[in-house]
């Protein structure tokens, strides 16, 4: 055989770069794990009127359906890092998904509100060890030359599950029952279970961590994020600190925050990590992550409340409304891969702060008839911000820690996102409250008796009530309050995306100080 014919039959050596179909196929399934743990968080916010009427749940139970898994989620994210090096990456993220599958059917056969907190606290806990582990093998497994195509990826769940979990949610609802919110997950997550257990071999566990686990810093992380989680949920709910629930969590938090970081600075092997906050684009990354939080999960908050309260949209119709942010999420992911090849990091996550900011500045003049037609170009301004940012953001984070910190640091970076949606939330329901109670003082001083225009508008009510049978002045002050009220509310509203246009243009201004990442160089050792 000549030397050409030899070398003709030779197979073609694999490219430096390539990564395995195994891996590829396993990172797949991992994704898909962590879509369906992100998912769970806000597929049930568009139906909780079902939920609370099939479980004979009060108005003050029902809203810990959400913070239940939301408190138990922020306590595994951590705690995740310390796990994956435990047990590895296979092991955590099999047991992870089986247990999610596992309590998700539970969720669907509660029969009362109990339960129901019960196994979506159990849900969450679990499903929280799946989404860093995804993160950390991103950035582990795959070289900087397929990041333009990851990125996109992880992004696009981190991003685009919880903005159409109301979308999933008010679907599913809608055409079948609450039940299914949570029947949805066991086909694919038996698959994702199965997938990961014989896919994944990205990492060798180390059972001798177990000889050294610190249980003390363990206590302090699930005070402190536990009760800081109750607080930032139930605080604007019951005037702060002036209830006694939030204000012994606030105790608690603070206490179990002391103990934290003092075992996560003397133990021997700390639960969490802090050390990757030495590295200045990690630092940076997690602040941007934070304020990313407060605007996903805040939109997605704001826009189902808006729409359910002042236009009286059902489930079905607040999902059909919110889909477009994930369409534009959908569409723009592509391109954002292909411009973080050619584009500054910088660059991108300003685009994407500033489209978010123009996005919210328009919503600012929200009115109380607003519809899809007037909501359409913020909600694709949302979602386009969002993708063009969080990508890069992504990359400058993690792209330049080793392998050593990835998994510890994955684990913090996903928090950092999570505690931002929490603040968010908190600091949202604040204002509405505060400026609501505000707006309406201030409409109530316009159309008190004197003046012409309020009373000729009462007394054309009154004898519109007077005709069909009812009290007339009684009715008339009764419907004029209820109008006073929808226009307060209207109007906070509005404040609120003010605040979060001055927010996200802050953060254009602090892309500046970020240190552009190389992608051809080794990772940073801090």
């Amino acid at each position: 055989m000549s030397a050409v014919t030899a070398a003709a039959a030779a197979p073609m050596p694999a490219a430096p770069d390539a990564v395995p179909l195994r891996r590829m196929l396993a990172f797949m399934a991992m994704v898909f794990g962590m879509f369906m743990a992100i998912l769970d968080i806000q597929i049930v916010s568009a139906s909780l009127s079902e939920i609370q009427a099939g479980l004979a749940a009060s108005g003050d139970e029902i809203s810990w359906v959400q913070t239940s898994y939301l408190i138990a989620e922020v306590i595994m994210i951590p705690l995740s890092g310390f796990l994956a090096r435990m047990l590895s990456t296979r092991v955590l993220f099999s047991v992870a998904a089986a247990g999610f599958t596992i309590s998700s059917a539970l969720c669907a056969t509660a029969t009362n509100i109990d339960q129901m907190i019960l196994y979506r606290a159990i849900q969450g806990f679990i499903g929280g060890g799946m989404i860093p582990s995804v993160f950390a093998a991103a950035f582990t497994i795959f070289p900087p030359s397929k990041r333009a195509m990851v990125s996109p990826m992880i992004g696009l769940v981190a991003t685009l599950a919880p903005t159409i979990g109301p979308t999933v949610g008010g679907y599913l609802s809608h055409a079948l029952s609450w039940h299914w919110l949570f029947l949805v997950n066991v086909p694919p997550g038996i698959l994702v279970t199965i997938a990961v257990w014989n896919l994944v071999d990205f990492d060798k566990p180390n059972l001798k961590l177990f000889d050294s686990f610190d249980w003390f810093g363990l206590l302090g992380l699930a005070a402190f994020l536990g009760a800081l989680e109750y607080v930032l949920e139930e605080g604007p709910l019951n005037d702060w600190f002036e209830d006694e629930a939030v204000l012994i969590c606030a105790v608690v938090s603070a206490v179990g925050g002391f103990l934290f970081f003092w075992r996560a600075f003397t133990a021997k092997e700390p639960i969490v990590d802090l050390t990757a906050f030495a590295n200045r684009n990690f630092a940076f990354g997690s602040l941007f992550s934070f304020v990313m939080g407060i605007g996903l999960y805040g939109l997605t908050y704001l826009y189902p409340v808006y729409l359910g309260q002042i236009r009286g949209y059902d489930s079905l119709m607040i999902g059909e409304t919110m889909f477009v942010s994930g369409l534009a999420m959908f569409v723009t992911a592509p391109i954002a891969g292909k411009l973080t090849t050619k584009l500054d990091p910088r660059v991108m996550m300003s685009i994407g702060f500033t489209s978010f900011a123009l996005g919210t500045w328009l919503m600012s003049s929200l009115t109380h008839d607003w519809d899809f037609q007037e909501l359409l170009v913020p909600q694709i301004l949302r979602g386009f911000g969002l993708m063009m940012a969080m990508v890069p953001i992504n990359n400058v984070a993690l792209g330049t820690l080793s392998p050593q910190k990835m998994k510890g640091a994955s684990g913090l970076y996903n928090l950092t996102r999570n505690l931002g949606g929490a603040v968010g939330l908190a600091l949202i329901n604040t204002i509405l409250t505060d400026r609501k109670a505000l707006h309406f003082e201030r409409l109530a001083e316009h159309v008190r008796w004197g003046s012409q225009i309020a009373e000729e508008r009462m007394a054309d009510m009154a004898s519109s009530m007077t005709a069909n049978g009812l009290n007339g002045d009684m009715t008339a002050i009764s419907q004029m309050a209820g109008l006073l009220r929808r226009e307060a509310a209207v109007m906070s509203f509005g404040d609120v995306f003010l605040v979060l246009t001055v927010l996200f243009l802050a953060l254009v201004g602090m892309s500046a100080l970020i240190a552009k990442p190389n992608s051809g160089v080794k990772a940073d050792a801090h």
